[in-house]
């Protein structure tokens, strides 16, 4: 007969058995069971805990699975900051920087470097106590990250109980996640069967994978983790960054193999480029070197810059990869706001393993100032090795007949007449209902800070276009659930839910469609401050411009863009065709101020409050009718101060500008005393 201990003994015999050999598989690369046998056992485990929960230990591999989906992010502080580094972008760089360490702590120039790959992914900070994983966390702010422990459980490479013996009793370990290139591919092959848009860049989708609320999406993106710091007051035997790394392997962590000790900077130098060599064999991307003073007990008395970067670290960045190809044309990019971009069709070339057929010129001045022509051999490179631009043309192999570019004096979407404002770098079309702005105009207009209309993303967007069921956001009111269901992926349910999504958004109120429909320079602040002064689209039409300039926050730039929107007829009749739908043209009480104690008042946010983020304070004081502002004048009513403020402390008392700590703003919030 089984008796309970039987079964607590056969579970930490299950749970012994499978982390080795996930640690064999995914440390060591040196499988030491079948995939049958290891699911066999998974399986087992499973059935066991599922039976009797109590029995699951905190480092069972069954925890890798995922969890159940969370309703959002938690925040998490970090028990020591994640500092940034600072960058060197040749030997020149690099030397200066070793000059200016050495002149602050002579010993670092015989304490030899030690040099890492520095993996472009997202990093991470793990809290470990008694050996057991606890809490990981998001970089965030560098004090304050997101909580993503379930996500990141999901990760082989991130151990779960620590292997061997002398491990702190609490400890930080700092390390990067990656996308491995082949799951990359992977994963947009899988995403463009399924008819779903590719992802751009492996950095900022291993970084999207990390924040899922749903731990299984996480799980299914094949992501990867190295290791590279230890954040601890207490690491016997460990005097050097290289022993660190070392002492991270033994506890069963990846460390990146490509690292080297060095001497001297001139080994140090040498050595980068030879990384840099490295970078087509690798399966991850890495955009340079770190280069770390190897004596930790050199690290405290080098210190770190305002805080934020540490004196004893910096990345030596690897050079951008230049391709040389032909310039076949310069077309323009319509966007939403009616910005003419300038964009490059090139013959292919390669660039970084990557084939590159157009890239981005950026503006019509920049441009004339390169003397960019059609015809032209250019230098094309991948900016953060994401976006490929072009450096500059080779004038030595200009073709005699290339002419000098000439900006269009029309729009090439809708042959309005182009305009330049004074002092701005853009060219615009300024008609509302241009064709060239449809797709961005209407995916903004539809986005959760604008008018909230859920399930019109950009995709459906596309396929309503395309079908010739909307030309402007003003036929987004005329669509009805018989028009939609004779679209490829519209159901009943479905083309109801989306037309209740787009009456629902007729309530919102008149601030958030002045930041939908797309004026100039106007945002979501700018257009909550036209709205809570002027109340009513027909106020703010009939305005002077001085009238607008003056309200707060907004001043003549922006004032200059919502007099030339609404003096333009075909926006004016948009308006009116949103009149006739019954939208919400007047600011409501949705949305804006419950309370009247902060009204007239103008704050700024700086340092991490205790108990709120920026956006938690934020809301608080505008749902109190105040108003916050990015930066600091005389008439800002008072600076809410939280840790590691910054210079806007100091320039609140050369102003004479009242200081709060977030209890003086709960109390100011309520009772305005």
């Amino acid at each position: 007969m089984t008796t309970d201990e039987d079964l607590r003994r056969r579970a930490v015999q299950l749970v012994s058995l499978l982390r080795r050999a996930n640690y064999a598989y995914y440390i060591l690369d040196k499988p030491e069971m079948s995939d049958a046998e290891w699911d066999r056992l998974f399986r087992e485990l499973q059935q066991l805990e599922r039976a009797h929960p109590e029995l699951r230990a905190a480092d069972s591999p069954t925890l890798r699975i995922g969890a159940e989906p969370a309703s959002a992010l938690t925040k998490h502080r970090h028990r020591v900051p994640m500092l940034s580094l600072s960058n060197a972008f040749d030997d020149d760089e690099l030397a200066a920087w070793e000059l200016r360490i050495t002149k602050l702590v002579p010993e670092v120039a015989e304490a030899g470097y030690q040099l890492e790959l520095k993996i472009d992914g997202a990093a991470v900070n793990l809290t470990y106590e008694d050996g057991i994983f606890t809490v990981g966390a998001t970089r965030g702010n560098g004090v304050v990250g997101e909580n993503i422990t379930a996500n990141l459980r999901t990760i082989p490479d991130i151990p779960l109980r620590l292997e061997g013996t002398g491990s702190p009793a609490v400890m930080e370990i700092r390390g990067e996640i990656y996308f491995p290139l082949s799951n990359f591919a992977r994963l947009n092959e899988r995403r463009v069967a399924r008819g779903e848009e590719r992802f751009a860049n492996p950095r900022n989708a291993a970084a999207g994978s990390l924040r899922q609320l749903d731990p299984k999406i996480t799980r299914e993106r094949g992501l990867r983790f190295f290791a590279f710091h230890i954040e601890s007051d207490d690491l016997p035997a460990t005097t050097t960054q290289h022993e660190a790394l070392d002492q991270l392997e033994s506890w069963g962590f990846r460390v990146a193999p490509h690292r080297r000790h060095v001497a001297s900077l001139e080994e140090a130098q040498k050595a980068a480029a030879e990384f840099e060599a490295l970078i087509p064999t690798i399966d991850f991307e890495a955009d340079g070197v770190v280069v770390k003073v190897d004596r930790l007990a050199l690290h405290e008395a080098l210190g770190a810059i305002g805080g934020r970067e540490p004196r004893w670290a910096i990345a030596r960045k690897f050079a951008p990869e230049v391709a040389v190809t032909k310039l076949l044309d310069i077309r323009i990019n319509v966007g939403r706001t009616g910005a003419l971009n300038p964009w490059a069709v090139l013959e292919p070339v390669e660039i970084g393993g990557v084939t590159v057929s157009r890239a981005t010129l950026h503006n019509m001045d920049l441009i004339a100032a390169k003397d960019i022509r059609i015809g032209d051999f250019v230098e094309v490179t991948r900016a953060g090795e994401v976006i490929p631009q072009v450096l500059g043309p080779l004038h030595e192999r200009r073709p005699a007949d290339a002419e000098p570019y000439l900006p269009p004096t029309t729009c090439p979407a809708c042959d309005f007449p182009v305009e330049r404002p004074e002092g701005e770098v853009a060219h615009y079309c300024p008609n509302a209902s241009c064709p060239g702005r449809l797709l961005e105009a209407i995916t903004h207009f539809a986005s959760r800070g604008a008018l909230d209309i859920r399930g019109l993303g950009n995709q459906r967007v596309m396929q309503l276009h395309e079908a010739g069921l909307i030309a402007d956001v003003g036929d987004l009111y005329a669509l009805t659930p018989d028009r939609l269901q004779a679209l490829e992926g519209f159901g009943e349910k479905a083309a109801s839910q989306l037309v209740d999504a787009i009456a629902a958004s007729k309530t919102q109120p008149l601030s958030r469609l002045l930041f939908a429909i797309g004026i100039r320079h106007v945002g979501a602040e700018g257009a909550k401050s036209l709205a809570r002064s002027f109340r009513t689209i027909d106020a703010l039409m009939a305005a002077s411009e001085d009238d607008t300039a003056a309200v707060d926050g907004i001043g003549p730039t922006i004032a200059q863009a919502v007099a030339s929107f609404f003096a333009e007829p075909k926006n004016r009749g948009l308006i009116e065709r949103f009149r006739a739908c019954g939208v919400t043209l007047e600011e409501t009480e949705t949305g804006t101020a419950t309370g009247s104690t902060l009204i007239g008042q103008t704050f700024v946010l700086t340092g991490t409050l205790p108990n709120f983020s920026r956006a938690e304070a934020k809301a608080l004081i505008e749902q109190a009718g105040g108003r916050v502002s990015p930066s600091l004048s005389k008439n800002t009513t008072a600076l809410v101060v939280g840790e590691s403020p910054g210079s806007k402390a100091e320039k609140a008392r050369s102003l004479g500008v009242a200081q709060l700590d977030e209890a003086g703003l709960l109390r100011r919030i309520a009772d305005d005393t």
